[in-house]
């Protein structure tokens, strides 16, 4: 099972006086923790809202200083339950985004359908360094598998030797 996961942190930010601003370096600020280990994690404005159901915006001002409510949402591939992908979400994203309060939101399952159009998608972005690594590839011949096969039945029993 696939899901993709929402998770709610809130940023601080220093030294602001608009709310826009505050978001802008809060994502800014956020992105550099998450990148380059978790570029696939989409980093989104937070909604927040008042006890009587006033929509309110995403960061708090005081002082010249924000709180800033953000989604980072994921996909966790091959769980078992939204439980466990909810767990992986906010350990892989909490590792790196040190004292920030982090929430799980929403754990949404996916269907096969919806990972095969986001597959595409990223394969489609990235068509141009394929058509060069295309070039540049070459196919192993059956002779050339066979090789292989042979080299692995020599190094799996040393492997098992080891092992033991």
């Amino acid at each position: 099972m696939n899901c993709r996961v929402v998770v709610e942190a809130a940023v601080p930010v220093f030294d602001v006086e608009t709310e826009d601003e505050a978001i802008r370096i809060a994502i800014s600020k956020t992105g550099e923790m998450l990148n380059p280990d978790l570029n696939y994690v989409e980093i989104n404005m937070g909604e927040r809202t008042s006890p009587s159901g006033e929509e309110l915006p995403p960061a708090f001002i005081a002082a010249d200083e924000a709180l800033v409510a953000l989604e980072l949402e994921m996909t966790v591939f091959n769980v078992e339950r939204e439980e466990h992908a909810s767990r992986i979400a906010r350990k892989e994203i909490g590792q790196r985004l040190e004292n920030i309060p982090l929430e799980v939101t929403h754990v949404e399952v996916l269907e096969e359908e919806e990972i095969d159009d986001e597959t595409a998608d990223d394969e489609s972005s990235n068509s141009d360094t394929d058509a060069e690594s295309a070039d540049e590839s070459v196919t192993a011949t059956d002779d050339d598998a066979d090789e292989t096969n042979e080299d692995d039945d020599e190094i799996l029993p040393e492997f098992e030797d080891l092992v033991e």
